[in-house]
């Protein structure tokens, strides 16, 4: 038994090499927009068969109850820790190599929509950050820390990455981290020796002096009205079909528009999921004998924080760095916990599918 248990956690290990591989080789977004699609997949079949054990009240140990949500979408194939992270981990890998000049109006370790192709180095270096990303979700899982842990994954991987390839871990805010002002006028950096940079496209005298996330969905009003309607829209959605995932999905996979180039596409996922989360938790599950009304304004509550919290990250830790760090990650990982900690003082009668240390 102890040798089946040892070759199950090695192959665990090959498939999480082989999923952060894989998700450097096609890009990060396109592999987080599978994930979309595949939990849409996963959901749609429990809900056909009506099997939802594990996902109201999911704990720690049911994390990957259910084989195309679990296993599939948030494991080692196309787990966000895995997948994505690797892909955002190669990109700034590949800026560093030089192998990337697509004239991406951002630093090119940004640019996570690019699929980096079969290159040896990209493929072994994608395939040990997968390895990364599964061992901080397993970590966290295995020590029931009170947030999401594949979400933690993707932001300690950024992190990481950072550190490991000679990247500054927050960037330099010359105007202030909040301050989005120098964006909307323009302004663009100089060419003193600590900015400028040979092998990273565009130079640093044309990238601008900052770089939110989305140029379309960073102000603050905007950020909110998003996360009210989404709040609504995903405690409508877990309401109606019981999934808290099936909205997590719809968002992910509506990202193929903005991989397409379709403007002004929101990224919505972290909104989503918190909202649709925290309504399971505040009902214990048991939401169908609530008020719809009050269901809906309860998710509206938490997607506009979760909206806010991603607004914030982006601001602090994407908009003057040169490589990717995930705002809706970091959003998911600050509202699970919100969650947790809800549930922990008795607030919330459980914590929907986020563990809780006891």
């Amino acid at each position: 038994m102890a040798e089946f248990s040892e070759l199950w956690f090695l192959g665990m290990l090959l498939a999480a090499f082989a999923g952060g591989a894989f998700g450097s080789v096609i890009g990060a977004l396109p592999a987080f927009i599978f994930t979309g699609f595949l939990v849409m997949a996963g959901e749609t079949a429990a809900i056909l068969s009506g099997d939802f054990i594990g996902l109201m009240n999911m704990g720690a140990a049911d994390l990957q109850s259910d084989a195309i949500t679990g296993q599939i979408a948030f494991g080692p194939v196309f787990g966000p820790h895995i997948s994505f992270a690797a892909g955002a981990a190669t990109a700034a890998y590949s800026a560093k190599k030089g192998y990337m000049d697509t004239g991406f109006p951002f630093h090119e370790a940004k640019n996570i929509a690019y699929a980096q192709g079969p290159k040896p180095d990209v493929i072994f270096v994608g395939g040990l950050f997968g390895i990364l990303g599964y061992w901080i979700a397993t970590l966290s899982v295995a020590f029931s820390l009170p947030w999401d842990p594949i979400a933690l994954g993707v932001v300690l991987s950024a992190v990481i990455h950072r550190a490991v390839f000679g990247y500054s871990i927050i960037g330099k805010a010359r105007k202030g981290y909040l301050n989005m002002k120098p964006f909307e006028q323009e302004e663009r950096r100089g060419m003193d020796a600590e900015e400028a940079d040979e092998k990273n496209k565009p130079d640093s005298k044309s990238r601008l002096l900052v770089e939110p996330w989305l140029p379309h969905q960073y102000k603050w009003a905007d950020v909110t009205m998003l996360g009210f309607v989404v709040g609504i829209l995903a405690a409508f959605i877990t309401y109606e079909t019981g999934s808290v995932f099936l909205p997590f999905g719809i968002s992910a996979a509506s990202l193929l528009f903005l991989n397409l180039g379709v403007a002004n596409i929101p990224v919505t996922h972290h909104i989503s999921l918190v909202a649709s989360a925290a309504m399971v938790a505040a009902t214990g599950g048991e939401y169908a004998d609530q008020s719809l009304s009050l269901m809906l304004l309860l998710g509206s509550g938490f997607g506009i924080m979760s909206a806010l919290f991603g607004e914030w990250v982006q601001r602090v830790f994407y908009a003057h760095a040169d490589t990717h760090f995930d705002p809706p990650a970091a959003a998911i990982v600050m509202g699970t916990f919100v969650i947790a900690i809800l549930a922990l003082a008795g607030v919330f009668p459980s914590s929907s599918y986020v563990p809780l240390p006891f």
